[in-house]
């Protein structure tokens, strides 16, 4: 069975913005956040030691490890034998799914690199398609973030762009004192499922456009802050152009989208 990674193990993931996870009933309860609903894979970013791991194997589901960081791979293979032929060595940022489950769907599950995550997040939104739920465990002001619902000062870019295709759960905090080494910030655990209709009434690309470029003057209105499509005055005339970013609901922005889809 894994156990605890040694100094040289903790030092060689600190670039990677990772912290070991060393509390057992908090690695089981985030395993626990899987419903395996609509799928039989299940794909574990970042794994390191396995902490988590083990947990997923005990499940009625293909596990699947995705690492970059060769020596807990190496880790891996000695102490999962059962696992190893589902290892993969890549940056699952960079690297193509399909290679390993084509067309078929998948969960995601982990305790994410804190620089990272957001990024994993928006990835995961590019293959939605396969991708029926997503788990795990990410800095707590992000897991708030993702999870936040418009009026709130964190809402934002990922709130929207995630709760368009996902409905968004934040399940439980987890403090640091439960990881090694210590993380200065406390985590959040949360759970993403894919909405039964999550194909959007306007263009999508439009949409994520429209939703990056006005959180990205979040304290001017909707008016000053999409001037760079060079709407009509009769278009920016309408209330909705009176609003700030964070005012406006997911459902508010398709609705921004469609209006100017027909403008521009």
């Amino acid at each position: 069975m894994a156990s605890n990674p040694n100094q040289n193990q903790v030092k060689a993931k600190k670039h990677l913005g990772q912290h070991f996870l060393n509390d057992e009933s908090v690695a089981e309860r985030i395993g626990d956040t899987l419903t395996l609903k609509d799928y039989k894979n299940v794909l574990e970013i970042g794994p390191g030691m396995g902490v988590l791991t083990k947990y997923l194997l005990e499940k009625d589901c293909t596990t699947y490890v995705i690492e970059i960081d060769s020596e807990s791979v190496e880790y891996l293979q000695a102490n999962y034998l059962n696992l190893e032929p589902r290892i993969i060595e890549k940056d699952f940022l960079k690297y193509d799914l399909k290679e390993v489950f084509n067309y078929e769907p998948f969960a995601i599950i982990g305790n994410f690199p804190y620089n990272i995550s957001s990024q994993i997040v928006f990835k995961a939104l590019e293959m939605r398609q396969q991708i029926p739920e997503f788990c795990g465990m990410f800095q707590k002001e992000v897991a708030q973030r993702i999870c936040s619902k418009e009026g709130t000062k964190v809402y934002g870019i990922l709130s929207v762009l995630t709760q368009a295709f996902y409905d968004a759960e934040y399940l439980f905090t987890v403090l640091p004192n439960v990881f090694n080494p210590p993380p200065k910030v406390d985590s959040g655990v949360l759970r993403l499922t894919r909405k039964e209709n999550y194909t959007l009434p306007c263009d999508e690309k439009l949409f994520f456009k429209t939703v990056k470029q006005a959180f990205q003057q979040r304290r001017k209105t909707i008016r000053n802050s999409l001037k760079i499509f060079n709407l009509s005055d009769n278009l920016k005339a309408s209330s909705i152009f009176d609003r700030r970013p964070e005012q406006l609901s997911v459902q508010d922005f398709i609705a921004l989208t469609q209006l100017i889809e027909k403008d521009i």
